[in-house]
């Protein structure tokens, strides 16, 4: 699962347009033009598709957060160079401000059992003994979930 794909399904769940896509990159305090995040959500076989780096989603992951819970006190935090999908689903899980039971009820959403324990260690920090590294399909259905939570139905 890329950064791009990560990007196109959040953009799908919340029906985001890109004025509210530029806007969340501005709330971390990052400017981006319609272009840029055009060329982000283009197919992979597009001409003018680009990849988005490890930073620029860490950045909008950011300004996620910001936007869903409101922009804290202080310094911002400074953006990942490298992503994993750990931090990917914990920054989701911090915008989205989910509990674990939340979680497990949005993984059953999309028929995917977890254990309270297996989930703790994906958010467990990687020198700890029970860290588990989450797995491209686990993030791919914790976003499946999320756009069957949060997606308006029509």
């Amino acid at each position: 699962m890329t950064n791009n794909d990560i990007l196109r399904r959040i953009r799908y769940a919340f029906d985001f347009n890109d004025s509210k896509m530029i806007a969340i990159f501005a709330l971390a305090d990052h400017e981006v033009t319609r272009e840029q995040v055009s060329e982000w959500l283009k197919a992979d076989d597009d001409a003018a598709f680009q990849k988005c780096r490890d930073e620029q989603l860490a950045i909008f992951l950011n300004g996620l957060i910001n936007d869903r819970r409101g922009k804290r006190e202080g310094e911002q935090p400074v953006p990942e160079r490298r992503l994993n999908y750990n931090i990917v689903f914990r920054k989701l899980k911090i915008a989205l401000n989910l509990t674990a039971e939340e979680i497990l009820a949005i993984f059953e959403l999309t028929n995917v059992r977890i254990s309270k324990h297996e989930l703790s260690a994906f958010f467990r920090k990687p020198s700890h003994k029970n860290y588990r590294e989450c797995q491209s399909q686990v993030l791919r259905n914790f976003l499946m979930g999320i756009e069957l939570k949060y997606r308006a139905k029509d």
